[in-house]
């Protein structure tokens, strides 16, 4: 009994993710009595964008956000995010109908007796798949529907449950940190930067390459520590627990009938990569695509309709608590953009990087996309906000364009996946079931060497004055 009560003790210790997310919240507003309120106008760009306008910044009056507006910053995050928390329901509901059909435990039944004693090798080949398509594209949303299976094929090979989150979301967030011609970030802050769209190619690779293979060695030796010895998971005691674990000595027969599932589901994964290279198809899309695979799985895998009904709203339920985490974490941007203080602090932060040396500019520009990525991380709109003023800053101080480009880049995608106020990285976590504050400490050591490494690429590109301007 003591040493059950001493666990429940320590449990509390660490604050739930709506605490925390909460609190920052209140820390933003109470900012909002504290930091002047100012704005930015919109102008018109070459290619009819609108973005930031460098010379607008104007004082205003303060617009400070009391009780009400702080509580009420729940449900409008709530409402912002609400494409992304009802993807997320769909899409744990789709899987749970697949999951109870028995196909995908039979199939990973298949592949780990066909793996047993090189478990490993899948590692690398996961993880280079999951980077091209962020390198290529900005995989990001896209890579939600993979996380449940990798998460169960990891366990199943004897790893744990950051193993296989961390094959897709660090795999596509190396490929997106390091993207050498992904048209979402690299395309449109080269097309504010008026450089020539995806120059400087070359050394982007070389870029991609280093972070991917970090990637690779990180969860490499970290997957043959867990093999062996499992104890060493901060998931261990949870995983154990899970209702989709795999007992390998008492699998299903991969029968003709659950292939034909997984056949719907590889299908359905073809037409998402399909539909948003062709079509540009995104949240709403694919949410109704895996709504369509879940139904046809269910007649396919012979629950019925009753029975897809039934395993959906079970699935959205197991996942409402991670889905919701979502729009808690958009409240912070909604108290920043109400107090008139994200401008605000763009704002002061170019202005201190100006009184800086150019090569101590160039490692500015990257720390403050770095930080910026935690308010905005939104790669498109971290370009739109920042690159109108560091791209004319860039002139001033002796840094070229494409150096700011490639600040931009590293610091917009390399936090990607581990800032709460990132959507879709939170929405991952839901889905895989595991806590931030546990992937937070587990992926802390590998972000701290991925930003070491951007840094050493933007003083290079410095050095070297990467171009063309």
């Amino acid at each position: 009994m003591s040493e059950n009560t001493e666990a429940k003790k320590k449990k509390r210790r660490i604050p739930h993710v709506y605490v925390i997310l909460l609190a920052v919240v209140a820390i933003c507003a109470i900012l909002t009595y504290i930091v002047p309120a100012g704005q930015y106008g919109m102008m018109e760009a070459a290619n009819g964008r609108e973005v930031v306008d460098p010379n607008s910044f104007e004082w205003i009056e303060n617009t400070p956000v009391g009780l009400m507006d702080y509580f009420k910053s729940v449900p409008d995050g709530l409402v912002e995010t609400a494409s992304i928390i009802f993807f997320i329901f769909i899409v744990g509901g789709s899987f749970a109908v697949v999951n109870a059909t028995g196909a995908i435990e039979a199939g990973i039944g298949e592949i780990t007796r066909k793996m047993q004693g090189k478990e490993r090798a899948i590692i690398p080949v996961i993880v280079i798949v999951f980077s091209l398509g962020g390198a290529v594209f900005g995989m990001a949303e896209e890579t939600l529907p993979f996380i449940p299976i990798m998460v169960t094929l990891a366990i199943a090979l004897g790893f744990d449950s950051l193993t296989g989150i961390g094959m897709v979301l660090a795999g596509a967030g190396a490929g997106f940190a390091g993207a050498f011609m992904n048209p979402f970030t690299i395309g449109v802050a080269q097309g504010i930067a008026e450089l020539p769209l995806f120059s400087g190619m070359g050394y982007r690779i070389i870029g991609y390459v280093v972070m991917v293979t970090l990637v690779i060695i990180f969860l490499y030796r970290y997957a043959g520590k867990v093999k062996a010895n499992p104890e060493l998971s901060s998931m261990y005691e949870f995983d154990k627990q899970r209702e989709d674990m795999l007992d390998l000595d008492d699998i299903e027969e991969f029968t003709p009938q659950k292939q034909r599932v997984l056949i719907v589901v590889l299908l359905t994964i073809a037409l998402l990569v399909f539909g948003v290279i062709q079509y540009g198809w995104y949240i709403q899309e694919l949410a109704a695509l895996f709504l369509g695979m879940g139904i046809v799985t269910a007649l396919v895998g012979g629950l019925g309709l009753n029975g897809f009904a039934e395993e959906l709203i079970e699935g959205m339920a197991n996942i409402a608590g991670g889905a919701m985490v979502v729009g808690f974490a958009r409240a912070i941007l909604v108290v920043l953009e109400s107090g008139n203080i994200l401008d605000t602090i763009l704002y002061v932060s170019s202005n201190f990087l100006t009184t800086l040396p150019s090569s101590v500019t160039a490692l500015g520009m990257y720390v403050f996309q770095c930080l910026l990525n935690f308010i905005v991380p939104s790669g498109s709109g971290q370009a739109a906000v920042s690159m109108p003023i560091l791209a004319p800053l860039s002139d001033l101080v002796g840094v070229t364009r494409q150096t700011a480009v490639l600040a931009y880049q590293f610091g917009d995608g390399i936090s990607n996946i581990f800032t709460p106020t990132s959507g879709y990285f939170m929405a991952g976590l839901a889905l895989a079931k595991i806590p931030w504050d546990k992937w937070a400490k587990w992926f802390a050591p590998l972000l701290l060497i991925e930003y070491a490494f951007g840094a050493i690429f933007v003083l290079i590109a410095h050095m070297i004055q990467l171009g063309p301007f």
